[in-house]
């Protein structure tokens, strides 16, 4: 009975909102404590957690810190934000629910279905408010014909423009466009370029 209350107690304040948001989860197994300083909850299992139109699925999810701030999932992370239509997958995630921002570690995909943008990267860090987000390290993009790659780009999406640097590379159709520095229109597809351009376009 002592051991029963003790999780029920535990569940209660896990699942208590945060700042008027309604906030969730489920999972195989819990574990945690509520001491002042040391806030943390471990959903082992089919982890699942519901929070500012936000869902989050995973192998492993923590809640850390005062009114669940800090949620840091691993092991087959998938998310989707529910108001804008954003689907992720990652090996590593971390949002800060404070902040919204959430960060995406290790093979990472983001699908923006509004936009028709799919991108792909090592490190990519969403901001949720700003909505802007920034891709690191074998980057990729796709949005219907066209397909790019760089080391670093950056998606403004109420803009829908994606600045490209770190040796970037257009493909549209079977053309070709390489520079410093590229701008992408996902409006137009027009195609913007900085600094040592080429490129080769077929009839």
């Amino acid at each position: 009975m002592k051991l029963f209350f003790l999780l029920v107690t535990a569940v209660f304040f896990s699942a208590y909102p945060a700042r008027g948001d309604v906030f969730t989860f489920r999972a195989d197994r819990m574990t945690g404590g509520r001491t002042s300083g040391k806030e943390i909850t471990v959903l082992d299992g089919n982890a699942e957690v519901r929070s500012d139109n936000i869902l989050l699925r995973a192998d492993r999810i923590e809640l850390q810190g005062e009114d669940n701030q800090f949620i840091d999932c691993s092991g087959n992370v998938w998310g989707w934000e529910e108001e804008k239509d954003i689907y992720f997958q990652t090996d590593r995630m971390r949002y800060d629910r404070k902040l919204k921002v959430a960060r995406l570690e290790g093979n990472s995909s983001l699908e923006d279905k509004k936009n028709e943008l799919v991108a792909k990267g090592r490190f990519i860090e969403y901001d949720d408010e700003a909505e802007v987000t920034v891709f690191q390290i074998s980057v990729r993009l796709f949005k219907d014909d066209m397909v790019c790659r760089s080391e670093y780009a950056v998606y403004r999406r109420v803009e829908k423009l994606l600045d490209l640097s770190g040796f970037p590379v257009v493909y549209k159709k079977s053309d070709e466009f390489r520079a410093d520095r590229i701008r992408v229109d996902l409006d137009t597809d027009d195609v913007t370029m900085e600094g040592s351009v080429s490129g080769a376009i077929k009839d």
